[in-house]
């Protein structure tokens, strides 16, 4: 069983802003900008391109959702995508705030929230989405 389905388990915390029955998104305690959010379906497949396209397809609306939530909670121009699948084996789409290209390098030194910083990015996400979702 991989981090993530452990997460998904209960057996690991994790700073949630959004789930499904199907789905779920929270920070990465390893972000690489303020806000860096982790999307994952809940059926665990290593490679995103081996999911159903029903699947593939929900979690895409799903993702775009917690986007525009991030956008609102966290100051940025854009938030980016990105599918690396290679840190976790299963599959996950990065949401990253940015305000410049470099801002999506993953190469660069990741930033080490606390706990506290992280829970409080989390909520501001999770209001953020109940004013996304009621607007829907």
């Amino acid at each position: 069983m991989n981090i993530f389905s452990r997460i998904i388990a209960g057996e690991i915390p994790a700073h949630k802003v959004a789930e499904t029955d199907d789905f779920l998104a929270f920070l990465d305690v390893s972000p690489l900008a303020e806000g860096h959010v982790l999307v994952i379906p809940k059926k665990e497949v290593d490679y995103i391109f081996d999911l159903d396209d029903i699947t593939y397809n929900e979690l895409q609306i799903f993702t775009k959702i917690v986007a525009i939530g991030v956008k609102k909670a966290i100051p940025c121009k854009k938030v980016g995508v990105a599918v690396i699948g290679l840190e976790v084996p299963h599959a996950h789409i990065h949401l990253i705030p940015m305000n410049r290209v470099d801002d999506m390098n993953f190469a660069r030194p990741k930033l080490s929230p606390s706990q506290e910083e992280l829970a409080a990015t989390a909520e501001k996400i999770r209001e953020a989405l109940k004013v996304v979702t009621s607007e829907e």
